[in-house]
């Protein structure tokens, strides 16, 4: 029967690889460097904009980093309203309440601005919006949306999720603690900003994590089966970019270059795995997430080493070039550029004092949180080597304190 399973899973990744040739991947029209904020009025003025929702949160608006945009949408000309109560899981509710904001003030588009929270609920908002009859619990899965979305403009203020150019929303059900990822080409921004001054005052922690996020995109991606050239190229530009440069700005966040390279390192993270799909790491991830609150980041960063050494041969010619690309290891077997591979990111979590384990999973939710992880991940996720439950649990535990 599992058997029977695996194949299963293996033709639907196969055919959903072949259904990817039918998209449209033209990049987001970009707006880059520092300052770039300050050009975006003048973009949604040129697409005959006069009133957008702009979504954030409550931290990045006490740290008035949305001044300057505020200021220069009013020079403008452009009406706006804020929706600033997502939360760092967003839910439900918090899409829900959005939409409700953006159709009260007859807005015309959306701005996404934060990170990875915000996006996801600017999107599923955005969803919402033009496809009033289908609730967020309709739109988990894969193409399950009807229309596309209003205007959709991404300004990222973490170099992490690379959601400015992703394919995905994930979005917490607050009654069941269970996670929604929603996927459909629908969801992904038109336009993006990437301006490095806004990541400049981020956390030493925000900007490990976020970074480390970026990376695991890219590694889920390039070892996943269904990458194209172009997906391999984004991931290999991420990970050798992330390497150089993440624990430059973890140590000195006013690097404006270094942030820039992280920045334009999520953004080609995100351009592999909108494509290329990523992996276990991101399912158990989720449901962490949607059971105890874990920022996604962080549980990345923590999985991610746990869930290669599963995959174990499966994925050591993958890794092994990954090792070469990052400057870890240029030489011997690929099993031993795999693993010195795997070390690194180890290396790189304690050398920015990520934790190795996680304290807060409880025995009597390990069967759920297996469940949901494996009801995400399979068939859709074209991972080296399929997991069943027993395996899915056997990772977990190794990652309890």
């Amino acid at each position: 029967m599992w058997q029977l399973k695996k194949a299963y899973y293996r033709a639907f990744q196969k055919v959903m690889k072949i259904a990817m040739y039918a998209f449209d991947w033209s990049e987001p029209l970009l707006l880059e460097g520092p300052g770039a904020i300050k050009k975006l009025p003048d973009l949604i003025k040129s697409k005959g904009l006069k009133n957008v929702l702009i979504v954030t949160d409550k931290g990045l608006m006490s740290l008035h980093i949305l001044d300057s945009l505020f200021a220069k949408l009013e020079e403008t000309g452009i009406e706006y309203v804020v929706y600033d109560g997502t939360q760092p899981n967003p839910t439900i509710d918090n899409i829900e309440d959005a939409r409700q904001l953006y159709l009260d003030n007859n807005c015309e588009g959306v701005i996404a601005f934060g990170g990875g929270s915000p996006m996801d609920c600017a999107k599923a908002t955005a969803a919402r919006v033009t496809n009033p009859k289908l609730p967020v619990r309709k739109m988990r899965g894969v193409l399950k949306l009807h229309h596309k979305l209003p205007p959709l403009f991404a300004v990222p203020t973490t170099a992490g999720t690379g959601s400015e150019t992703t394919l995905a929303a994930v979005v917490t059900d607050p009654t069941t603690h269970e996670k929604n990822a929603i996927n459909d080409p629908r969801l992904r921004p038109k336009y993006a900003v990437l301006d490095p001054e806004l990541t400049i005052g981020l956390p030493p922690h925000i900007t490990s994590t976020t970074g480390m996020d970026a990376l695991t995109h890219a590694v889920e991606a390039y070892i996943g089966r269904s990458n194209v050239k172009s997906t391999e190229h984004y991931a290999e530009l991420a990970t050798r970019l992330i390497y150089a440069n993440i624990e430059e700005v973890y140590n000195n966040g006013k690097n404006i270059e270094a942030r820039n390279a992280m920045l334009k390192a999520s953004y080609y993270a995100g351009m592999a795995f909108t494509r290329a799909y990523v992996g276990y790491v991101h399912a158990i991830a989720h449901n962490l997430g949607g059971f105890y609150g874990v920022p996604h980041g962080l549980a990345n960063a923590i999985i991610l080493p746990y869930v290669l050494e599963y995959y174990g041969e499966t994925a050591h010619a993958r890794l092994a070039k990954l090792a070469v690309i990052s400057g870890v290891k240029t030489d011997g077997t690929d099993a031993e550029k795999a693993e010195a591979f795997i070390e690194s990111i180890k290396q790189l979590n304690r050398n920015m004092n990520i934790p190795d384990k996680f304290d807060m999973i409880k025995e009597e939710d390990i069967p759920t949180i297996v469940k949901r992880a494996l009801k995400e991940g399979n068939p859709l996720y074209p991972v080296p080597k399929i997991m069943d439950e027993a395996d899915c649990e056997a990772v977990i535990r190794r990652m309890m304190k």
